[in-house]
């Protein structure tokens, strides 16, 4: 049902019936290990390339996920999945192995939350009963097609962002026994916003904005405060998007207690490894959403938490030919179900 100018609300509460994390070796050091249902301890994961040990990834990931719901992949009616790499190829190679019906999806690093808020949609609209949704990202492939291969040893400035090596995946049912389970409640679809900025080592700068405005328009179409939620949590704007976005809200008469308010870049490693403003990639928001996150709620940290996932929507030809960065965020109401 649609609910305001661009949010969804779900009557029939789809529920995440299982959820999935895995990670590379720099993921294993980080804070969040323990939520990660595989960790690997090299980048080429036993493969030829970057770009396969990233299709592994997500392979894992959603395999993990539908044996945690004690299902098969042969009842999975569909599969929603995106990453960062050309015509998201480790997502459709991952598709080709597991043989789930696919939709391929690309929205940069917001695509965690479009696969989430679209499989919600179907799942709460009998399109199908059983849903598998999920993205990916892997440092050096990205590295090697946004920016430098990693061996080139290239600098960058403060404000610039570690591409998560990881992925993260969520199983979403019709399950009519909903008690005590995680569920989906709504979803505010956001809209690419661009301010002109257009400096590729500075992405939480520049999704700050789309960030923002997403989290006003949810508040606005639902008609709550952020008092409703335990936690809000951006995807990965890291340091400087998140303080941006913070002032943002604040200017808007947005008031979130600043404890509340967290971003997963921030969260997934130590401070005192060397990501400069923080972690990024789409599967940053993935991996720490479908792995820490939902295990803090189902121990009862917390009972309803907004998910923003932030995207950078540019291409390495976008930024030859000196395009400024459109960007935009996709926010999802998990709920424990009473």
């Amino acid at each position: 049902m649609l609910k305001g100018k661009q949010s969804w609300v779900f009557p029939e509460r789809p529920v995440i019936e299982s959820s999935a994390a895995t990670g590379g070796p720099f993921e294993a050091k980080g804070r969040l290990s323990d939520d990660f249902d595989i960790l690997h301890d090299d980048l080429w994961m036993g493969k030829e390339s970057y770009e396969k040990a990233h299709t592994l990834l997500l392979e894992e990931a959603i395999t993990t996920a539908i044996e945690k719901a004690n299902l098969t992949k042969e009842e999975i009616h569909f599969m929603l999945a995106g990453d960062l790499i050309n015509q998201i190829t480790p997502s459709s190679f991952a598709a080709r192995t597991l043989g789930i019906p696919y939709f391929g999806l690309f929205g940069a690093c917001s695509t965690s939350m479009e696969g989430l808020a679209l499989a919600s949609f179907i799942i709460n609209y009998q399109g199908a009963r059983k849903v598998v949704t999920g993205a990916s990202s892997h440092n050096s492939a990205v590295e090697k097609q946004f920016r430098y291969p990693t061996e080139y040893g290239g600098q960058k400035p403060p404000t610039a962002q570690w591409t998560v090596t990881g992925a993260g995946a969520a199983v979403l049912t019709n399950n009519p026994d909903k008690q005590g389970k995680l569920v989906t409640t709504s979803a505010t679809i956001g809209r690419v916003i661009d301010m002109g900025l257009s400096d590729p080592f500075n992405m939480g700068g520049a999704m700050a904005p789309a960030a923002a405005d997403t989290i006003k328009a949810h508040f606005r179409d639902m008609e709550i405060d952020p008092s409703y939620y335990d936690l809000i949590v951006t995807g990965d704007l890291a340091r400087i998007g998140q303080e941006t976005t913070y002032e943002l809200l604040q200017k808007e008469n947005i008031h979130i207690e600043r404890e509340k308010f967290q971003d997963c870049g921030l969260m997934i490693y130590h401070e005192d490894q060397p990501v400069q403003a923080g972690g990024s990639g789409a599967g940053c928001s993935a991996s720490v959403l479908y792995g820490h996150l939902l295990n803090e709620m189902r121990k009862g940290t917390y009972q309803r938490i907004l998910m923003v996932a932030t995207g950078a929507l540019l291409s390495p030809l976008s930024f030859q030919q000196k395009e400024t960065i459109p960007c935009i965020a996709h926010a999802v109401s998990i709920e424990v179900h009473p």
